[in-house]
């Protein structure tokens, strides 16, 4: 038994979601023309919304009719012309009838609070003589019952097809295949099943693979985009899926057509505005949320992935695929209650820090051209030494802060030759690796809201000092920074490129910072540096 299996490309559609669906529109026409000339099955070449005002250059129209202007003249070929309605947004007056239209089929999303009157909207397209594929958004969100229930509504229209959109990339294999068989096995024969993937786990094009190769009589219907072009981590490649049609079942896709779309359109695009795999999408899918509640986080900067992580498991089923900022500010508002400054462990370093001199040392090059004097210091007055950022061995240390995590990570190596005796302070942004830290500050009470020093660990262990109420600190290797950056710092592991201008504004701010703090707490330099003068 032959398999029938159809292609669809929906690059004019969901790709738009990269670039506001504004291609330009001699790019659309050839890109519509190529996937003809490639045989693609189905192409979707748009929204239908009628929010949005006829844009010639654009992918989102308000009418079908808008459409066929944009392709008046065009050759559809043997392809099949498919446009997208969230349901909801385009009104049926706004719609033609099919044999007046450009357009062949209409393909319904809707989430499944909608369900119901999705299937009704779509069963008026079909009145109107369009080939109707209802999109169940987020499919995740179903339970099998309510699966169940969508497809007796479904069986009573008998629409062209039906797919399983899996919106924020959560699916893998095992769950893909479940939703499958209860629709295969309960869906009329006739009616396709479809699968829309994205790649935020990188299986889009692999568990599309795996659907095509269920064994079934009834059609199937996968979607590609060129190049894998599309919001968030992208779709499943359009190539790769016409290839492994070709190979394995008898496809006659024009690969080399595909490839000029990309070549000649698409990575112009992709250079401007980029889509793929990323931390971002990996995150959210591996939560099953929506990506914009770990963009939320992420845009915080107070936060370390495992904090983030824990906040995004305190999320509840029911809002996890429909973001709610005030929901999630108050989940980030209790994680923070949940870190407050006055823990016990705090408490316990407010006690070892009481009534002793304190002798800050911090990464610049005075620390080896004056080690001398900053050695016959400590040997005068014995003061508890606290690096900050950095692990200078030729010094005695007592506690190491770090306020980074890029220079946590690159002091790692250096952790592990540490005096049993060196405690470690750090900010609740920084995940710990193989020994948890002695000390945690909450990143937001240290940080500052002068965004050019807003993480600077100087500034910051100053604020943590205060707040344990010392009253007073002598300082060493604290230089500022210099126009040749080999000369900022004690070791050049330590170095990074900067710009100085940038540099100059940080040496301005902090030495403002500085002077300012002198009310609370005495400030002594036993190096020269730039905050004192």
């Amino acid at each position: 038994m032959k398999k029938e299996i159809k292609l669809l490309d929906c690059t004019l559609r969901d790709g738009g979601y990269v670039n506001d669906w504004n291609f330009g529109y001699s790019t659309i026409i050839s890109m519509f023309e190529r996937l003809v000339s490639a045989k693609v099955d189905l192409i979707e070449i748009g929204f239908l919304d009628d929010r949005r005002p006829f844009d010639r250059n654009r992918t989102i129209q308000p009418t079908t009719k808008c459409y066929d202007e944009i392709f008046a003249g065009c050759n559809k070929g043997n392809s099949i012309v498919m446009a997208m309605i969230d349901y909801g947004t385009c009104a049926l007056e706004n719609i033609g009838p099919c044999e007046e239209s450009f357009i062949d089929g209409i393909r319904v999303i809707f989430k499944k609070p909608k369900m119901r009157q999705a299937v009704e909207f779509g069963r008026k397209l079909m009145e109107k003589g369009y080939q109707v594929s209802l999109q169940m958004v987020s499919i995740t969100s179903y339970s099998d019952r309510d699966l169940l229930d969508l497809i007796d509504l479904i069986n009573e229209i008998k629409p062209y097809a039906v797919s399983m959109v899996d919106t924020y990339g959560l699916m893998h294999k095992e769950e893909m295949l479940h939703y499958f068989h209860i629709l295969n096995r309960n869906l009329l024969p006739d009616i396709i099943i479809g699968y829309h993937s994205h790649n935020n786990f990188q299986l889009g094009y692999s568990n599309e693979v795996e659907m095509i190769r269920r064994s079934t009589s009834r059609p199937l219907l996968i979607d590609g985009t060129v190049y894998g072009m599309g919001k968030s981590a992208g779709n499943a490649p359009l190539e790769l899926l016409a290839q492994y049609l070709n190979e394995n079942y008898d496809g006659d896709y024009d690969i080399d057509q595909i490839l000029e779309i990309i070549d000649v359109n698409v990575m112009r695009i992709y250079k401007e505005h980029y889509w793929g795999y990323s931390l971002l999408f990996f995150l959210s899918a591996s939560n099953d949320c929506h990506p914009n509640y770990i963009n939320y986080l992420l845009g915080k900067h107070t936060l370390s992935i495992k904090a983030i992580n824990d906040i995004a498991r305190e999320i509840v089923v029911e809002k996890k695929l429909d973001y709610d900022q005030n929901y999630i500010e108050s989940l980030y508002q209790q994680y923070q209650k949940k870190i407050a400054f006055e823990s016990d462990t705090i408490q316990q370093l407010k006690t070892e820090l009481a009534d002793k001199k304190l002798l800050l040392l911090g990464p610049g090059r005075s620390l080896n051209i004056k080690k001398d004097e900053i050695q016959n210091y400590i040997k005068e007055n014995q003061p508890i030494v606290i690096s900050v950022n950095c692990i200078p061995f030729e010094y005695h240390l007592d506690y190491v802060f770090i306020g980074n995590a890029k220079r946590y990570n690159m002091l790692f190596q250096f952790f592990k030759n540490l005096e049993d005796t060196c405690k470690i302070i750090a900010t609740s942004n920084i995940s710990s690796v193989n020994k948890p830290f002695d000390y945690i500050f909450n990143y937001s009470t240290l940080r500052d809201d002068n965004y050019i020093i807003e993480d600077n660990a100087f500034i910051m262990v100053l604020k943590a000092l205060i707040l344990l109420g010392v009253n007073g600190v002598t300082l060493a290797g604290f230089d500022g920074f210099s126009e040749q950056n080999m000369e900022n710092y004690y070791d050049e592991y330590m170095d990074f490129f900067a710009d100085y201008e940038q540099l100059k504004m940080v040496n301005k701010t902090v030495k403002e910072s500085v002077q300012a703090f002198r009310s609370q707490i005495n400030i002594e330099f036993l190096t020269e540096s730039c905050y004192e003068k």
